[in-house]
């Protein structure tokens, strides 16, 4: 009996061990290309497409982002939230932060912006989002501002969310309910649409 408590113990001590090994690799990574989003961001540099495909030629649609790449920088003010966005929706992007869902609009196109990530991390504070409150997207150089208009809870293959709708919208996606153990059952929206 002991012997098995100990294996127990053991496992435990393991399982704590690579789970603060993986929320310290994606605060350091977080940290790291804050410092670099803010320095290329003051000199003029365009921070998100350091290492993305060259621009595209001019009257042509614009060129995502290298999947992993930096996609810009999300804050939402009345939340302390700030944290790096990378292009791509995996699970190597979302281990390191909210990631950019492949196949949505890029900020400043007039589509739906989407945006995921990890409930139990990034997104956690989510929870406390009210209608009306500012959220900013700074990509491409370019500083985009929405406002919180709805919340909703949906299935998680319901893709509607993701659609356009007509005007410029931002929307965040994230597992629910929050303080479920394990794959959470629904996903939790936040819809935000452009500020003037």
């Amino acid at each position: 009996m002991k012997t098995l408590s100990n294996i127990l113990a053991l496992v435990g001590l393991l399982a704590l061990a690579y789970w603060a090994a993986m929320a310290g690799s994606a605060h350091l990574y977080q940290a790291r290309e804050s410092l670099r989003f803010a320095g290329k961001s003051r000199n003029g540099t365009d921070v998100t497409r350091a290492s993305s495909p060259p621009e595209p030629v001019q009257g042509t649609k614009r060129v995502y982002p290298a999947t992993g790449a930096v996609f810009g920088k999300l804050t939402i003010p009345r939340l302390g939230l700030s944290m790096i966005v990378l292009e791509g929706a995996g699970k190597s992007e979302l281990k390191l932060g909210p990631g950019h869902i492949p196949g949505t609009s890029l900020p400043g196109e007039g589509g739906n912006v989407g945006v995921a990530g990890h409930r139990d991390t990034f997104f956690r504070p989510l929870r406390f989002i009210r209608s009306g409150d500012a959220i900013n997207l700074i990509s491409e150089g370019e500083e985009y501002r929405y406002q919180v208009v709805s919340t909703e809870i949906v299935e998680p293959g319901d893709v509607r969310v993701l659609y356009p709708n007509g005007q410029e919208t931002l929307t965040l996606v994230t597992c629910y309910p929050f303080d479920f153990v394990g794959a959470a059952p629904k996903r939790f929206i936040i819809r935000a649409t452009k500020s003037v």
